[in-house]
């Protein structure tokens, strides 16, 4: 059995254990280490924050790479936007004006999608906004541009059978009327010549004696050769195709046949006072796709401008109509 010694404390004036220095210096050396480690978690924690690690800074490397690429996106599609704008414009204003087709209504360019959240699987990270603001931007791009395609496919197609359309389009007038006084009635609101009351006057009235010829404004097929329409009396239709439909009504006589093929300027009948007419005149209208439209637009095959500015002054006095 080890000999416990023991030393005078003179400050309590008391005897004292000697303890062992090794166990005093495995103490301290034990309390140095759980300082040491316990300064090491603490470092760790709060520092760990502040520097990342190699992964760390690839990942963040990486994200900010992605974050580059959805601006330049953003500002790719505001680019290509803009240069759609440009072309719808002139699609629309220009292509399909010359071509005479309706243009395409800018809410069915712009149309976005209904229906369920298509974005759905892109919510819940960080950059969620921006990936989402991107896509849906890219989907409404791609939609406009199909648009765009399939009006462009159309005016292909025009522009192919362009001699055809200029053929077809009824665009001269009816009757010979080179001193521009036969046009007695325009289209628009008239005075009814038997009931008096204000009605709709779809087409233009051409006065002319009876027996006076007329003629097909465009190429196309007589769909009509008869007196079995209220009103028109013996009359003529026209078939021109592209949606152009000419119709003369009043006449005395015909020249064509149903399912007759003429072109431009062919003598088809003579002007007559047949059906509900008040004299001898030619009535004559132009409809396409089943609309009826103002004639006096289709004369610039025979008038220069300044006689279509004569006529069309002319066609605006609201006056009596002949039928």
């Amino acid at each position: 059995m080890a000999k416990v010694k023991y030393y005078y404390d003179s400050d309590t004036l008391s005897y004292k254990k000697i303890k062992n220095k090794i166990s005093v210096v495995l103490k301290r050396i034990s309390l140095a280490m759980i300082s040491a480690f316990m300064f090491m978690v603490l470092g760790y924690v709060v520092l760990t924050p502040l520097f990342d690690s190699p992964k760390e800074k690839e990942l963040k490397r990486q994200l900010e790479f992605l974050k580059l690429n959805e601006e330049l996106h953003s500002k790719k599609i505001e680019q290509l936007g803009s240069v759609l704008n440009e072309i719808q414009e002139r699609d629309n204003n220009i292509y399909r004006l010359y071509f005479e087709v309706n243009p395409i209504p800018l809410e069915q360019r712009k149309a976005g999608f209904g229906g369920v959240n298509r974005y759905k699987a892109l919510e819940g990270f960080d950059n969620s906004e921006m990936v989402i603001d991107v896509t849906k931007n890219m989907d409404i791009l791609s939609k406009q541009l199909y648009i765009q395609s399939k009006s462009l496919d159309e005016i292909v197609k025009l522009a192919e059978n362009k001699e055809e359309l200029l053929a077809a389009i009824p665009a001269i007038q009816p009757i010979n009327n080179e001193n521009l006084t036969r046009m007695a009635s325009g289209y628009g609101w008239r005075n009814d010549p038997f009931t008096k009351a204000r009605k709709r006057h779809f087409g233009m009235d051409f006065t002319a004696p009876k027996g006076t010829p007329v003629y097909a404004t465009g190429d196309g097929v007589v769909v009509r050769a008869d007196q079995n329409a209220a009103g028109y009396g013996k009359h003529i239709r026209i078939h021109h195709g592209f949606g152009y439909v000419t119709l003369y009504a009043h006449l005395s006589n015909y020249n064509v046949r149903k399912n007759q093929r003429v072109k431009r300027g062919d003598l088809i009948g003579f002007v007559g006072n047949t059906g509900r007419s008040e004299a001898p005149h030619l009535h004559y209208e132009v409809m396409k796709n089943g609309e009826q439209i103002n004639p006096i637009n289709f004369y610039y095959g025979n008038l220069s401008p300044e006689e279509f500015e004569a006529m069309q002054r002319a066609a605006q006095i609201e006056g009596q109509s002949l039928d």
